[in-house]
């Protein structure tokens, strides 16, 4: 058995300048919007087949490999189990009429001008709830980019607003993953950790609220009043429009605050979904499932196919296309669905991330970055920038939220400690940097999931998240300004 040697710098870095290499190649170059459709997840395993000779070189044996890789995939399970869910939950949620009475009810209540201000709180409230930016986008943030659709925001202002709120709850709520596992990886408790990131994210979300109020005021409401109205009057001549389709959506926003699993309670929306569909759209039920002449068999064929597959009102597309003049190559299907099925490529994405994160952990090539990182480390705003150099490097590199935290908190965990600092100012870093710029890299597991929910390329989006540029800024400034930065008490 050959030795294992420890990897240089230089060796650390090819692979991920074999990834970022092959990916600009493949979006500037070769497939332009295309490339999530398996290019870039090419990219990703030829990053970890660059890691894998890098590391047989350093000593390292396939079963080294194999194990990192398939640890890593095991750690991305419970996130495939949601997407094939959320997929479901997008199919009974459509045919059962609770998306588009979401988006007909909001439309009465959303103004442009106010439309973006306005889908950042509404994703803050459901997100502190929940805990969960995903959970946020999969229910409201679908009828929101609906909504935005129809008052002709530009769609990247909308999902940019929707991801904003998103995250927002997603670092503040402590029914939230990563705001449990930041402080346990820092050494502080939650509440602490919670109190401490009040004093970056409050001032981040309020700058980003600013500026959706700012860009909202370019947009008007003249020449859209028909249209909306059209609009509505297309959904409503399809589907059964009414508010007790909405308990849907609370009922699991409940379920999540009462501290039930992201699984059961997801398949718990989906159940509900699949019994409003056959208590309130009747014809709707029968045309997904071919009308077979039989109301019990086209339930069970109609909610099984919204659950697993294709789903589209080709009719009431087209008549909300034409409403807007929608060129013909920007046609958007607003009432359609793909089910489980629609989301197997968002999947194969977050499976070759995983394979590229595991491989490049397995042989310490990961570590060998973050550890280069400490030689810039000469103060307390440049261990804090560092740190946050370090989630954000994570992000781009092992594609995960998680390893982001994990993996900077444990190797930055005892230079805090020699500087005097508090581990709240590390677990808030973690947060601020870590957390938020993980939807800002597009082969990243939660910015896969979000466009692939939301049906919305990530280039179109990531400059407009406000929110998850502002956060990492902020700490830096903070650190630098020596604002809320505590110390050990000796």
């Amino acid at each position: 058995m050959k030795e294992k040697k420890l990897p240089t710098l230089f060796e650390a870095l090819v692979p991920i300048l074999v990834l970022v290499g092959l990916i600009i190649i493949n979006v500037n170059y070769t497939f332009g919007d295309s490339a999530l459709d398996g290019a870039n997840q090419m990219a990703l395993i030829f990053g970890a087949v660059a890691a894998s000779f890098i590391g047989w070189n350093l000593g390292y044996t396939w079963d080294d490999l194999l194990n990192g890789i398939t640890k890593s995939i095991h750690g991305a399970l419970p996130a495939i189990l949601i997407l094939l869910l959320i997929g479901s939950l997008a199919g009974t949620w459509l045919i059962s009429g609770i998306i588009p009475t979401m988006i007909y009810y909001g439309l009465d209540v959303l103004s442009p001008s106010i439309f973006l201000f306005a889908s950042v709180i509404i994703c803050i409230v459901v997100s502190l709830a929940t805990g969960s930016s995903w959970t946020t986008v999969a229910t409201v943030g679908v009828a929101l980019l609906g909504i935005g659709q129809a008052l002709d925001i530009h769609q990247g202002l909308t999902v940019g607003a929707i991801i904003s709120g998103a995250y927002f709850g997603d670092k503040m709520s402590p029914l939230s993953d990563t705001t449990n596992l930041a402080p346990a990886m820092a050494g502080t408790d939650l509440f602490t950790h919670i109190k401490y990131m009040a004093y970056t994210t409050v001032p981040s979300i309020t700058i980003t609220l600013i500026i959706f109020l700012i860009i909202g005021f370019s947009y008007t409401s003249e020449g859209n009043v028909e249209q909306i109205n059209g609009m509505q009057s297309i959904i409503a001549n399809k589907f059964n429009i009414s508010p007790m389709l909405l308990l849907a959506p609370v009922a699991v926003i409940v379920l999540i605050v009462m501290k039930v699993k992201a699984i059961p309670a997801i398949f718990a929306g989906v159940c509900i979904g699949a019994l409003l569909a056959i208590g309130f759209q009747t014809d709707i039920v029968k045309e997904v499932a071919g009308d077979s002449g039989s109301y019990l068999k086209d339930s069970y064929t109609g909610v099984i196919t919204a659950m697993t597959g294709e789903v589209k009102f080709d009719g009431a597309n087209n008549a909300i296309n034409d409403l807007f003049q929608v060129e013909e190559e920007n046609r958007s299907g607003l009432l359609e669905s793909s089910g489980m099925y629609g989301m197997l490529n968002t999947i194969w994405l977050i499976v070759c991330a995983m394979v590229f994160s595991g491989a490049m952990e397995a042989v310490g090539l990961l570590e060998k970055i973050t550890s280069s990182l400490m030689n810039l480390v000469n103060s307390t705003w440049s261990l804090v920038s560092t740190t946050s150099l370090s989630c954000i490097l994570m992000n781009f590199t092992a594609s995960d939220q998680y390893i982001s935290i994990v993996v900077p908190g444990k190797m930055f965990s005892s230079a805090f400690k020699d500087q005097n600092l508090a581990p709240e100012n590390l677990s808030r870093t973690l947060e601020d940097s870590g957390t938020v710029t993980s939807v800002l890299c597009p082969w990243n597991t939660c910015n896969a999931y979000h466009s692939g929910v939301l049906g919305v390329d990530p280039y179109t989006f990531i400059f407009y998240s406000f929110f998850n540029i502002i956060s990492p800024i902020m700490t830096i400034i903070f650190a630098v300004f020596m604002i809320k930065i505590k110390k050990i008490k000796n």
